[in-house]
Order: structure tokens, then sequence, then C-alpha cells
């Protein structure tokens, strides 16, 4: 059995806590959720430093009382990011969505129509969960057709615009189309090193900003 003085100090102890939690809590204005695949979870590069460990940083240093929640899986498709999007809507109770998929939609050959569908979904639960939606767009190397390519990084935009919500058209756009662009890239060609994850924070920043 504990002793009373033992006893009063762990019940001091767990109240400082809540009352730290509660202060945390009270400071903190929104949560950004984040939802998407390996390019946001930090594939092949240290952990805390890729694109939305930054932005967490970022949020910190300029006083902007945000939480974020990662919640990117590498190799996720929209239908992954669909399918799983509900409970953690109703776990996090996020302010913000950043929605980052489409990618592997492509690399595996998903018909757009059915990555559209999917995306306007998400779109719409976030919407439907009080959120405020960012679709985070992508674009494919030449290699998969023209007119595929452009198609697909059309359609966030389309997306975006068919729902009245802010996009980010490309998230590579700072370095993917530079003469060096592979020396922005891991071996695959695919996914971006720890210094491009910088510029990739750089690409969403603005936008989100001004959601914030």
């Amino acid at each position: 059995m504990l002793s009373r003085r033992r006893f009063a100090a762990q019940c001091s102890g767990a109240l400082f806590g809540l009352a730290s939690a509660g202060a945390w809590a009270a400071s903190t204005r929104g949560t950004v959720l984040v939802v998407g695949d390996s390019l946001s979870a930090e594939y092949g590069i240290a952990r805390g430093s890729g694109w939305v460990a930054l932005l967490e940083q970022r949020l910190q240093a300029q006083g902007l009382r945000y939480g974020v929640v990662n919640a990117s899986i590498s190799g996720d498709t929209t239908a992954g990011g669909r399918a799983r999007l509900a409970p953690l809507l109703s776990m996090h109770r996020p302010s913000h969505l950043i929605i980052e998929l489409g990618g592997n939609d492509a690399l595996r050959g998903m018909p757009l129509a059915h990555t559209r569908e999917n995306l306007v979904a998400m779109v719409r639960a976030g919407k439907a969960a009080g959120t405020r939606p960012l679709l985070v767009g992508m674009q494919l190397p030449p290699n998969y057709g023209a007119s595929y390519g452009r198609q697909f990084a059309a359609l966030f935009e389309e997306v975006a615009s068919a729902e009245r919500v802010p996009v980010v058209p490309f998230l590579l756009a700072a370095f993917a189309t530079r003469p060096d662009a592979e020396s922005w890239f891991q071996p695959d060609r695919i996914h971006p090193l720890a210094k491009a994850h910088p510029l990739m924070l750089d690409t969403v920043w603005p936008v989100l900003k001004r959601m914030l």
C-alpha cells in the first residue's frame, strides 16, 4: 500500500500532468492532418527530416498554434486513403486536412476516373467533418505517355475547382524540372532526397498558410 505522503505526491503529479495537457490543448488552435503516401511518410530518409516534420517545426517557429498529425503510409493509394480517412477524422478531429495521394494510383495504372472519385470522396468527407481540405497534386515522368500525364496532372486542379478547395498542383515543382533534377532524388528516381524536403514544404506553405 502507498503511504499518505507518496499517494499525495502521485496525485499532485497527476494533477500537474492534467493541467499541463489542458494548457497545451488550450494553446493549440487546431490540428493539421496529413494523409499521404511515401512522399509524406519520409521514405528512404531519416525520421524528422521530411516535409511534414518540417511543417510542424515551421508552425512552432512562427507561433502558429497548430499540431500536426502525419497519417501518411508508403505505397498508399487514393482508395487506401479513402478507406482509412473516417477513423482518422474521428480520432484527431483536425481543423485542416492535407490530401497528398494519387501518385501510386498512376504507377499502378489505375483509371483516372477511379482516382478522381476517391479524391472527391475524401474532400467531401473532410468538409463534412468540419475540416478545411487542401489537395496536393503530382505529375508523372514522360515515359507514362504525354496524354495520360497531362490528364493526371490536371485531375487535381479539376477536383479542387469542382469542390472549391485550395490545391498545390505539383508537390515536387521546385526541383523536378530543374536541369540537375536527378541530384534531388534517391537512386529510384521517384523519392526525393532529404535535401529536397524543405523545398517541398516551401511549395505547400504559401497555400496552407492562407488557410490557417
